[in-house]
């Protein structure tokens, strides 16, 4: 059969069968609006608006100020691995774990207020997450997060994070990279951000709180030496969303990889959390006892 001889067959198809029905006297049915077959879907269009979290902790405002966000949650899990015993991991109930043990010993120790960007299991856009520590005119945002090496169980350790549009490695490039597109992937949008923005969000940040956000990048490290395991180099610097908070010390805390046997067992078990949340309970205490004597001077008329 020739390439036109099945092209004809093809088109006069559809019409010698709509001859036949009303020849013999048959309806056959056409899609209109407000059928009973015609699905419609609710798509999210945009954000649930921002809502401010609790502050817990010391009655007193003029105790320093620690929003801590544990990493994607709800409809987001974030990486994925296994624990020793092949239960499955999910980043976001890591990171608000970890989130919780945090915020208990700090109100623990006493001096410092708290809020979490989420207590819950909950999906809460990235934009939203500094801009909590911003309206809250938090004194420290601290991003708590967990990571996946794909088939590389052997990688593992943990890491911290500070914003540069110049990644300090390609894995923090690409790490970046995955994190920001979190909101895209999960069809949230928020009117009014794009990358210019965000930009120049960057460039017009505080050059001290760039330099407090390393500062407690360096206390982190110091802290955790032979109490945790990190990465090589693992101090890194990326274009991360969460963290372009312009007037906020903020730093994205990489807890390990949930892909390696050692790393999910600690992060899977209380005892595991409680190590994290120790290492930053004190670089959190140290870095605020070091600010204290420059923000008194500073009351007093000194520089």
């Amino acid at each position: 059969m020739s390439y036109r001889t099945l092209l004809l067959i093809i088109l006069a198809a559809p019409l010698l069968l709509l001859g036949g029905a009303a020849a013999l006297g048959v309806r056959i049915p056409v899609p209109q609006w407000g059928r009973d077959y015609v699905l419609r879907f609710a798509f999210e269009e945009s954000a649930a608006p921002l809502e401010l979290p609790p502050i817990e902790g010391p009655d007193d405002p003029a105790r320093p100020l620690v929003v801590i966000d544990a990493g994607h949650g709800g409809r987001d899990p974030g990486a994925v691995g296994t624990d020793g015993t092949g239960r499955r991991l999910q980043e976001k109930d890591i990171t608000l774990a970890i989130a919780l043990a945090l915020r208990d010993e700090l109100l623990r120790q006493g001096g410092i207020r708290v809020a979490l960007t989420r207590a819950d299991d909950r999906i809460l856009p990235l934009a939203h997450r500094p801009e909590i520590a911003r309206r809250l005119d938090a004194d420290l945002f601290i991003s708590v997060h967990a990571d996946s090496a794909g088939e590389l169980a052997d990688v593992s350790g943990a890491s911290i994070y500070t914003l540069s549009d110049e990644a300090s490695s390609e894995a923090a490039a690409r790490f970046a990279a995955r994190e920001n597109d979190a909101d895209r992937l999960n069809g949230i949008t928020i009117e009014g951000t794009s990358a210019a923005v965000s930009t120049i969000l960057v460039e017009l940040s505080q050059q001290r709180t760039q330099e407090d956000a390393l500062a407690f990048a360096a206390l982190v490290l110091r802290e955790g030496e032979g109490a945790l395991t990190f990465v090589p180099q693992p101090q890194r610097a990326a274009g991360l969303a969460v963290l372009r908070a312009p007037d906020v010390p903020s730093v994205l805390f990489e807890s390990g990889f949930v892909t390696n046997r050692d790393d999910s067992a600690r992060l899977a078990t209380p005892e595991g959390r409680a190590r994290y949340a120790a290492v930053l309970a004190r670089a959190i205490r140290v870095y605020f006892a070091r600010r204290a004597p420059v923000e008194a001077g500073a009351g007093a008329g000194g520089e």
